[in-house]
C-alpha cells in the first residue's frame, strides 16, 4: 500500500468517526428536545383541576389533598419546588412551595441573582381558605404557562400554615360567612389564634414559620385572610401594615407608591380595593381607624425586619367563587407592581437596613392622630335599626336593595408618643432562657460573658403595672406599665448574654426587650417572676431586729417618722411600718421587681 493511500484511508475513517459522534451527539439532542417537549405538552393537557374547579367554586380541599395535590404539580413541573420545613403543634411539618421561572429553591443563590421574594401565607385561619385555593389556581396556571410568572420574581407559598385548624373540619364554624361548604377552625392544635403568636411564639407552628421568615427574608409578605364586620358592596379589603409604624423611606414608600400602585392594579382586573374595614358593631359610612398591627400580628411581625406586609380580606358574605378570584387576582397585582419597581423595593429596604443599624432613637409608643386622614371611594348598603326577632330590641341591618357610594376618611396616620434612646447593649442573665431562645430563634447576634463580671449598667424598676384577670392566648397580659429607671454596678456571671444594638435587628429588640411596648416580652408576661417577692419574715422575730437597725440607720428612721406623720392608714399598722424598715434595709432582696433585661449605655 503506498504512503499517500495508507493516509487517504485514515483521513476516511477518521471523518468517518466524526460523522458517527455527531450523529450520536445530535440524536441525544433531538431525544432531549423531543422529551421536552412531550413533557411539556403533557403538563399542558394534563387535567391538574383543583377541588375548588371541580365544584364549581363551592368546596376547599382537606389538609391531605392540598398536600397531596402540590406534591404532584411540584413532579410535574421543574417551575415548582416543595420543600418540608419544620414541626407543627398538629404533629405534621409545615411545607413551604418555591415557584419560579428556573426552579431554583436556594434563597442565597435567589438574593445574589437580584430577584424579589414574595411570601405568601395561607390558612393562619382555616376558616377563611380564599388563599389556599387561590395560590393552587395560580400557580398551576403558572406551570402550564396560562400566567406568565416574571424572571425577576419568586413566590414562596406556605399552602397551610394553621394545620390543626384545617384538620378541624366542619361546615358550622363561621356561620356568617357564605361559604365554602366545609372549612377548618380558627385555632390550632392547642386552641391557639396564630396570628396572635409572632411575638411570643407559644406554637410550633409559629417557630416553623419564624425559621422560614429567616430563611427567604421577603420582600413582601401576603397573608390571605377573610374579614368579619359591616356589609358593603366591595369584595375584598386590604390591611396594608402602618406606614407611620414602618416609617423612614419605607414607610413613606409604601403610603405613596406602593399601596396606591397595588390600588391601581386591582382596578384594572375590575376591583375596587379599599383599606380593611376596620368598623364593628357600627356602621363605616363615616370613616374608621387605619388598623393597628402591632408585632404579635403577622403584617406587625414582618415591619420589624422591614417586609412590605399586606393582609388581604375578602368579604364574608360574598360568594366563595368570587372571593377566591379577587385573591388570585390581587396576589397577581402583588406580582406584577414587585416585578415592576423591583430595584427600588431592593434599594430602600437594603438602605433601611443600614440606617436601623446606627440609628439612636426608636419610638415604642404611638397615638392615633384623627386631624389627619385620606379619602377613600366607600361602596356600602344603606343601613339602619329595627326590632330584634330574637331579643325584640333594636339591632343593626343593611339593606342591600340600597346601595351607595360615597367618599369617606381613613384615620391613617399614628403620632409618636414616646421614644427609647438604644443602649449600647443589652444584657440578660442566662436563667431567662426561655426570651434568649426566642432570640436564638430570631437570629440574634450575641454572645455569652466569658468570665465572672461586675458591669455598670441601667435598669428599670417595676412601680407598678395593671394585670390582664382573664387569660389571652394564654398569657395574663401587663400594661400601664410605670417604671423608674436606676443605675447600678451589677455582677453578671459567666454565660450570661451580651445582644449588642449594632445589627438588623434592633428593632425587633427594642420592641421586645423595652418593657413598655405592648407586645414586649414583659407585656406577654415572661418576666412575671420578678413581681413575685420569694424571701420574708416572722414579725416576732424581725422587731427586735428592726429595732436595732433603726437605732443605727437614723436616715431610715427619719423616712419612717415623715411617713407615719403624713399618712394616717399607715401610722395605725404596726405591720406596715414594720414592713417598711424591712424594705428599706439589706436583707429585703434586691431583684424584686427589677427588670432583669440590663441596658449598658456607655
Amino acid at each position: 500500500m503506498s504512503q499517500r493511500h495508507y493516509y487517504y484511508r485514515l483521513s476516511l475513517r477518521r471523518t468517518l468517526h466524526s460523522s458517527v459522534i455527531l450523529f450520536s451527539i445530535m440524536k441525544k439532542s433531538l431525544l432531549f428536545l423531543l422529551l421536552h417537549i412531550v413533557a411539556t405538552i403533557t403538563v399542558k393537557s394534563q387535567n391538574i383541576k383543583t377541588k375548588f374547579e371541580q365544584s364549581k367554586g363551592t368546596q376547599t380541599p382537606t389538609y391531605f389533598e392540598i398536600i397531596d395535590w402540590w406534591k404532584k404539580l411540584d413532579e410535574k413541573s421543574g417551575k415548582v419546588k416543595m420543600l418540608t420545613m419544620g414541626m407543627t403543634d398538629a404533629g405534621y411539618p409545615l411545607h413551604l412551595i418555591v415557584v419560579g421561572n428556573n426552579g431554583d429553591s436556594n434563597f442565597e443563590n435567589i438574593r445574589k441573582n437580584n430577584k424579589r421574594i414574595i411570601l405568601i401565607n395561607n390558612g393562619i385561619h382555616p376558616g377563611e381558605p380564599d388563599g389556599i385555593d387561590a395560590s393552587m389556581l395560580l400557580v398551576r396556571d403558572i406551570v402550564q404557562n396560562k400566567y406568565k410568572i416574571p424572571d425577576n420574581i419568586v413566590l414562596a407559598l406556605i399552602p397551610v400554615y394553621n394545620i390543626g385548624g384545617c384538620l378541624n373540619r366542619s361546615a358550622n364554624y363561621r356561620v356568617d360567612q357564605d361559604g365554602p361548604e366545609e372549612f377548618g377552625f380558627r385555632g390550632n392544635s392547642q386552641n391557639l389564634d396564630l396570628n396572635r403568636d409572632f411575638i411570643k411564639c407559644d406554637s410550633k407552628d409559629a417557630r416553623a414559620f419564624i425559621e422560614i421568615f429567616h430563611m427567604l427574608d421577603p420582600d413582601v409578605l401576603v397573608d390571605n385572610h377573610v374579614s368579619n364586620g359591616a356589609d358593603y358592596q366591595h369584595i375584598i379589603t386590604l390591611l396594608t401594615t402602618q406606614h407611620n409604624k414602618l416609617g423612614g423611606e419605607m414607610g413613606k414608600f409604601l403610603s405613596t407608591q406602593f399601596e396606591p400602585g397595588i390600588y391601581s392594579t386591582m382596578k384594572q382586573k375590575g376591583y375596587d380595593l379599599i383599606p380593611y374595614v376596620n368598623s364593628f358593631g357600627d356602621t363605616p359610612e363615616n370613616g374608621w381607624p387605619e388598623y393597628w398591627d402591632s408585632p404579635r400580628y403577622s403584617s406587625g411581625f414582618a415591619a420589624l425586619w422591614n417586609t412590605f406586609s399586606f393582609v388581604p380580606e375578602t368579604h364574608m358574605l360574598k360568594s366563595y367563587d368570587l372571593r377566591v378570584k379577587a385573591t388570585y387576582a390581587l396576589m397577581q397585582s402583588f406580582i406584577e407592581y414587585v416585578s415592576k419597581n423591583s430595584g427600588q423595593i431592593k434599594q430602600i429596604r437594603n438602605q433601611t437596613k443600614q440606617k436601623i443599624k446606627i440609628a439612636n432613637e426608636f419610638p415604642v409608643r404611638w397615638s392615633l392622630d384623627k386631624s389627619q386622614s385620606k379619602e377613600v371611594l366607600y361602596k356600602g348598603f344603606q343601613s339602619g335599626y329595627k326590632p330584634s326577632e330574637v331579643s325584640g330590641l333594636p339591632r343593626l341591618f343593611y339593606d342591600r336593595s340600597k346601595p351607595f357610594e360615597k367618599s369617606i376618611p381613613i384615620f391613617n396616620y399614628y403620632a409618636v408618643k414616646n421614644t427609647v434612646v438604644k443602649p449600647k447593649a443589652y444584657i440578660i442573665p442566662q436563667g431567662w432562657w426561655k426570651v434568649i431562645d426566642l432570640l436564638k430563634l430570631n437570629k440574634i447576634e450575641m454572645s455569652q460573658l466569658k468570665k465572672d463580671t461586675t458591669i455598670e449598667v441601667e435598669y428599670y424598676k417595676i412601680d407598678d403595672y395593671k394585670a390582664m384577670a382573664r387569660q389571652y392566648e394564654m398569657h395574663h397580659m401587663n400594661s400601664d406599665l410605670k417604671t423608674t429607671t436606676l443605675s447600678q454596678k451589677i455582677f453578671f456571671k459567666k454565660g450570661d448574654w451580651y445582644i449588642p444594638l449594632n445589627q438588623v435587628a434592633n428593632r425587633y429588640l427594642i420592641e421586645t426587650l423595652e418593657p413598655h411596648n405592648e407586645d414586649s416580652y414583659f407585656s406577654w408576661n415572661y418576666f412575671d417572676a420578678i413581681l413575685g417577692q420569694k424571701e420574708g419574715y416572722s414579725a416576732y422575730a424581725f422587731e427586735d431586729i428592726a429595732a436595732d437597725y433603726l437605732k443605727k440607720n437614723s436616715e431610715v428612721k427619719t423616712k419612717l417618722d415623715q411617713r407615719v406623720a403624713t399618712d394616717t392608714s399607715f401610722a395605725k399598722s404596726g405591720r406596715a411600718q414594720l414592713n417598711f424598715v424591712y424594705q428599706n434595709s439589706p436583707w429585703f432582696e434586691p431583684a424584686l421587681n427589677r427588670y432583669p433585661v440590663y441596658r449598658i449605655i456607655k
